[in-house]
């Protein structure tokens, strides 16, 4: 009798942060409040408040509308709403930004589509 390793199946790619806590994933709807420690990816829609002192990833093809507070936000979905990232925002393509995004770091890749206004802070 044969005999053969296990097979690993694919894992997706992590953020650039590290370990994924919690996905929001394509197809899943929610509304209201979302408070979180760690990194959280929203491949879904979302509508309401983010807040968290750690990395908020919004994937491909997600759609949040939102007033979003932390530390670093990764977008490639679309984006509806004020952004203020105490650390850094990096837009990827084929990202939508329509809103006011605040943080000392501001990336945008060409590709983005990025409309409303920019402040970047600086400690002193």
């Amino acid at each position: 009798m044969a005999h053969f390793p296990p097979t690993k199946l694919p894992q997706p790619p992590e953020p650039e942060t590290g370990t994924i806590n919690a996905i929001l994933d394509r197809g899943a709807q929610f509304e209201g409040k979302l408070t979180f420690e760690g990194t959280v990816r929203i491949a879904g829609r979302f509508k309401g408040e983010i807040f968290t002192n750690d990395v908020l990833v919004i994937s491909e093809g997600a759609e949040v509308e939102a007033q979003i507070d932390a530390a670093v936000v990764i977008i490639s979905g679309t984006v509806i709403g004020n952004i203020f990232a105490r650390e850094k925002v990096v837009a990827h393509p084929p990202a939508v930004i329509k809103g006011t995004v605040t943080t000392p770091s501001l990336r945008i890749d060409e590709g983005v589509v990025f409309e409303g206004s920019t402040s970047m802070p600086r400690d002193n």
